[in-house]
Parts: C-alpha cells; sequence; structure tokens
C-alpha cells in the first residue's frame, strides 16, 4: 500500500533537508574556520547531540549525527547512536547499542567510549588548577604530557615562564587490563614519570599504530629496582580504517586518534626531552599550593648542591638513601669513594641549570624526579653533563636520594 504523501507532509520533509543543509554548511564553516581539529569537532558534536538527546529533542540530535557522519565518516560512535536513534523511531530502545544484540562485545566497547566521553564532557577539570606532578618544567622543556587513566584523558600544559598552563586535552585508550603494569605482557599501563625518547614514522610500523608513534623509556630505572618489566610502551595513533579505539583496548600503551597525533606532534620534543606523567587519577592543585610545594622540593635540591659544594662529606651524604644504588655504586661504595676523593679537594663549585623536577603520580610511592644540566669544577676535575636523580620520602619524612646517572 503506498503511504498518501499530503503537502503538509512533503513541506515537513523539505523543511527538514533545508535545515540538515544548513546546519551542515554552518558546521562545515565552524570546522574551517575555527582552530578546532577533527578530533575535537567531532567530539564535541557527539556531545552536542547526545544533550539533544536527553532534552528529547531528536530532529536536532539527528542532524547533527547527519553531519557528524559526513565531516568523520570513520567515527564509529556516531554510527552507533544514529542508528539507535533511528530504531527508536519504530519500537522502544532501552540504552545505546541494545538494537545491535548479535555484536554484543563490540557494542561494549563503543558504549564504554560514550560513557568515557561523556563523563569528563559532564565533569571537566577546572583549567585554572595543576597537576600536582608538575613541580618544575625545564627551560628546555616547553610542553609537558598528563595522562589521567581513570578518565581517558591526555591534557597537555605549556610551559609559561616557568608556570604549567592548560593548552588542551584529548581522549585516550589505555591498557586492555587497566593501570599499573607491572610484567611483560600483562596488558596494563604503567604509571610513574616517562620522557619520550624518539618518534618512529608511520611507515616504518604496521598499521596497527597509525600515523605514527612516541615511544616512552619503560621501564625507567625505578620501573627496573621494582622488578617491573615488559618493554614498548609507546604514545601512538589508530589503524587507518578506524577513527578512536575503546576506553581500555592496548597491550598497555596510549594510544590517541591519529589527528589528535598529527596535532600534537609539533609539541613534543624527543631525546628524554618532553616528559608524559602516567597517572591512575590526576590530583589537582591551585597555584598557590604548586609555588608552595615547588620551594619545599627545590630547597632539597639546593641544600644537597650546597653541602656538596662545602666538601663535609657527612653533610653531603646525608642526601643519599641507605637504598642507594647508581653509577656502579651503592650506598656503602659511594660513601666510601666520596670520603677518599674529597681529602685532594681543596674547593668545589657545582652549577645546576636547566633543571625539572616532577612527583610521581599519587599511589605510586613518593618518588621525586629531578633532571638538570650539571657543570662540576674543583682544583683536580671539570665535568659538566646531564643528570637524573630518583629522589624518595622515607619514614622520616625527608626526601634522599636513591638513584643518580646521566642522561
Amino acid at each position: 500500500m503506498l503511504m498518501k504523501i499530503t503537502k503538509t507532509t512533503l513541506y515537513s520533509i523539505l523543511m527538514l533537508l533545508a535545515l540538515l543543509q544548513v546546519a551542515e554548511a554552518r558546521e562545515q564553516r565552524k570546522f574551517q574556520d575555527t582552530r578546532e581539529n577533527l578530533s575535537t569537532r567531532s567530539e564535541n558534536l557527539l556531545m552536542s547531540a547526545l544533550e539533544n538527546i536527553a532534552q528529547s529533542r531528536i530532529d536536532e540530535a539527528l542532524i547533527e549525527l547527519e553531519i557528524l557522519k559526513i565531516i568523520n565518516p570513520k567515527f564509529a560512535l556516531a554510527q552507533l547512536v544514529y542508528a539507535d536513534l533511528m530504531t527508536a523511531k519504530n519500537r522502544r530502545i532501552t540504552g545505546f547499542g541494545n538494537s545491535h544484540g548479535k555484536y554484543s562485545e563490540q557494542i561494549k566497547a563503543l558504549r564504554d567510549e560514550i560513557l568515557a566521553r561523556w563523563n569528563y564532557y559532564k565533569s571537566p577539570v577546572d583549567k585554572t588548577l595543576i597537576p600536582s606532578s608538575l613541580i618544575q618544567l625545564s627551560e628546555k622543556q616547553d610542553y609537558v604530557l598528563v595522562v589521567d587513566q581513570s578518565r581517558h584523558r591526555m591534557f597537555l600544559y605549556k610551559n609559561q615562564n616557568g608556570l604549567p598552563v592548560y593548552v588542551d586535552d584529548f581522549y585516550v585508550t589505555i591498557g586492555k587490563k587497566g593501570a599499573g603494569k607491572i610484567f611483560e605482557g600483562d596488558q596494563r599501563t604503567p604509571l610513574g614519570v616517562y620522557f619520550v625518547t624518539r618518534f618512529i614514522e608511520s611507515n616504518a610500523l604496521p598499521d596497527l599504530y597509525g600515523d605514527g608513534a612516541f615511544p616512552l623509556n619503560y621501564p625507567n630505572i625505578w620501573d627496573r629496582r621494582n622488578g617491573r618489566t615488559g618493554t614498548g610502551i609507546w604514545l601512538h595513533g589508530t589503524p587507518s580504517e578506524i577513527f578512536s579505539r575503546p576506553p581500555e583496548d592496548s597491550d598497555g600503551c596510549v594510544i590517541i586518534s591519529n589527528d589528535d597525533l598529527k596535532n600534537l606532534a609539533p609539541y613534543v620534543d624527543v631525546d628524554q626531552i618532553t616528559p608524559v606523567i602516567l597517572a591512575k587519577k590526576i590530583k589537582w592543585e591551585t597555584k598557590a599550593e604548586w609555588k608552595k610545594r615547588q620551594k619545599s622540593f627545590f630547597s632539597y635540591l639546593e641544600q644537597w648542591r650546597k653541602d656538596w659544594e662545602s666538601r663535609d662529606v657527612d653533610l653531603y651524604l646525608s642526601h643519599y638513601s641507605k637504598d642507594y644504588e647508581g653509577l656502579g655504586k651503592n650506598y656503602d661504595s659511594w660513601a666510601k669513594h666520596k670520603r677518599r676523593v674529597n681529602k685532594s679537594k681543596s674547593f668545589i663549585k657545582v652549577n645546576l641549570a636547566d633543571t625539572s623536577i616532577f612527583v610521581y603520580p599519587d599511589g605510586t610511592g613518593p618518588i621525586m624526579v629531578v633532571t638538570f644540566m650539571q657543570n662540576y669544577s674543583s682544583n683536580s676535575f671539570k665535568r659538566a653533563y646531564r643528570k637524573r636523580q630518583y629522589w624518595k620520602m622515607e619514614e622520616d619524612g625527608n626526601w634522599r636520594i636513591i638513584f643518580e646517572g646521566s642522561v
């Protein structure tokens, strides 16, 4: 039986098409005229559509989803929500993806991604706050990346005259088993302070890694000291046929969309310059709190430098943990070496430059990672090199060096 199309029905269809064309043109202009990249534009459109659905503005949501399907056809979430809305016109559905039962695992993964994105959209961070791990960025560290694995979000901060300032944030995928890597093959993403070591071009990688990869220095010295194993923890893109991956879908790497990877690349310096903080949950603090903690941490480092220059070996060694291991020595052999060497010194001068200080995220132990250019001179020896120290807060509440070595 053919449906009779009345003038009213035809007019409604034509009006809907006109609205779609106008909205699409508006969104295309907005996408082209603003600084928003494809990833940001896609997420914003999806979130706006979900808001409209929550307010029962189904027609508006359908228009936004139609536009999203056009500008980003690889975005599976848009396809899922659109299909469910169309299904809802014919029969009641109880949640996103419930009309696709035979693809339950794939649909569950998409629903998890919707939830991760939606939760952050509804409860974004206060952009004036600072992640507590960022104590001091060096002069050469223009940017730093901080990953909140509980929220599946990576934050980009700029070094603005020493102050970390929010720039952008990105949806990320982490390990299939969540956070807290311990051994090789456990499919968990590490927790700690890491640095980008290099960039691998896409033509040197399988398609799985997308448009390139930034390997991190996992396992670092603290990981090895704690028996953590595994290698190949990278920040990389997505396969060419998809836009994004579910929240927990990697073997331990941090994954972002290829579009985000391309836009992020100019901000990342290799050769262990750009820090990447991998936290289970970021602890945030005000600028005043940040300044207070920065002053406290700097006081430990400065006192260590002064005590070294004083040639008082006992004062100098008081900054080292009895569990110290570094430069091929444990605490006892290090103390013996320093007592022997200092006898021949008439003066010692130590200058520190280009200093960075990062604290391990909460739940991973009170560890401070300090990196600087050290210029040492005495009456018999001179040397300048880049040094990295790991400081640990011990039972008496004082920070002491548990490892140091060249970078």
